[in-house]
């Protein structure tokens, strides 16, 4: 196929796929799939080898949250049957990061509900995350506490913090539709704090939402331009007492395709499968390791995901190995110039802006499978022994 040689190609060198070229892989028919999981596999191969890198979900508060995000159990008036809690003291949070560590983890993810952290937040995270590297100063810390004010940044770095994330999520013609207690401008904003700090910025985008083809394919160009270094796709669990709790738009063979055109656009950045995979991947779980090369380990926020046992089994059964803690996740050129540019050009310039495009209708819903979401109950916050 001329299309998946060319992306190919294109990949190899760091250059951008085009607009109409992205959207051609979201329109291949499930026939193909293989193909564009072995085209993609070749880019994927060629800037991360069969590394597979683990991180792991804290969240140091559950629930609780004011903002109105559509795809969240957390949300303000959510009625998901959540674990709900207020802040894990420092040596609670410290506990629950080195189950995960010990299950393989190179990275910690430290979330809280809410829409940004008070500068008090600041300091009790701060405090986290020196707990933390003092138990495994090897590994890599990154905060998720929403919106970020000015400086706050930089006091999450001065404390040990490695990354932060902040997702897009969906594209900015969209976004409102999906959250209106803040804008697509603030996410974009929060982004940049994080990177004019020093800090690997860590951005992704949520499928299943009920969006066209071409709002995924600009919120991926879009997160092309930001250049975070991580850029986790999730697919939407459909919860339980949340808007969204309906919406079923993904088979396995999409959710392939979706992380494929994501690779192809970011082929030098950490593509991490993100929430939901056991949901909508499912028994194709390994395929999609020859696209991203980084995975949560166990559980997510509010949701129970694959046993961690189970996780590193299936990477080593598809033929991949864990990533040690020595080891530099990111190709060369993009870890001795973290933040320098979206890594197709060798000054460190910016892409090319996302060309407007036209929107489609969302495709039919597919069978709900409500029997594979699993409210988390294990782990933060409660006295069970968590999955790692």
């Amino acid at each position: 196929m001329d299309l998946l040689n060319t992306l190919v190609d294109k990949g190899l060198r760091r250059e951008s796929p085009t607009r109409e070229e992205a959207l051609a892989v979201l329109a291949t028919s499930d026939d193909d799939v293989l193909d564009v999981v072995a085209a993609a596999g070749k880019v994927r191969r060629h800037w991360f080898g069969r590394r597979v890198k683990l991180n792991y979900l804290v969240n140091l508060k559950s629930g609780l949250c004011p903002e109105d995000c559509s795809y969240c159990s957390q949300r303000l008036g959510s009625k998901a049957e959540i674990l709900k809690y207020t802040w894990l003291k420092p040596d609670q949070a410290s506990a629950a990061a080195a189950a995960g560590v010990s299950g393989g983890a190179k990275r910690v993810c430290l979330v809280a509900s809410g829409r940004g952290p008070t500068d008090r937040d600041v300091d009790r995270v701060s405090d986290t995350i020196r707990a933390i590297k003092e138990q495994n100063e090897s590994v890599e810390v990154c905060a998720c506490l929403g919106l970020l004010s000015d400086g706050q940044a930089e006091r999450l770095r001065e404390a040990g913090a490695d990354a932060y994330n902040h997702n897009l999520n969906t594209s900015e013609s969209t976004y409102g539709d999906i959250t209106t207690t803040h804008t697509y401008a603030d996410r974009v904003d929060t982004v940049n704090k994080a990177h004019a700090a020093g800090l690997s910025a860590c951005s992704g985008l949520i499928a299943g939402m009920g969006e066209s083809d071409e709002d995924l394919v600009d919120v991926v160009f879009s997160l092309r331009e930001l250049d975070p270094d991580s850029v986790p796709v999730n697919f939407l669990i459909p919860m339980e007492g949340t808007p969204l709790a309906k919406e079923w738009h993904l088979t396995p063979q999409r959710c392939l395709r979706i992380l494929a055109m994501t690779r192809f656009v970011c082929p030098d950045a950490e593509v991490r499968i993100a929430g939901g995979r056991e949901v909508h991947l499912r028994t194709m779980q390994p395929l999609a390791l020859h696209l991203a090369n980084s995975i949560f380990l166990g559980d997510y926020l509010t949701s129970e995901g694959q046993a961690g046992h189970a996780d590193l089994e299936m990477i080593a059964d598809a033929g991949f190995e864990v990533e040690g803690a020595g080891e530099v996740t990111l190709p060369e050129h993009r870890a001795a110039a973290r933040g320098g540019g979206c890594g197709s050009h060798a000054g460190g310039g910016v892409c090319d802006p996302v060309p407007a495009g036209q929107s489609a209708a969302p495709r039919p819903a597919e069978e709900p499978r409500t029997d594979l979401v699993a409210v988390r109950r294990r782990g933060a916050g409660t006295d069970l022994a968590p999955n790692a």
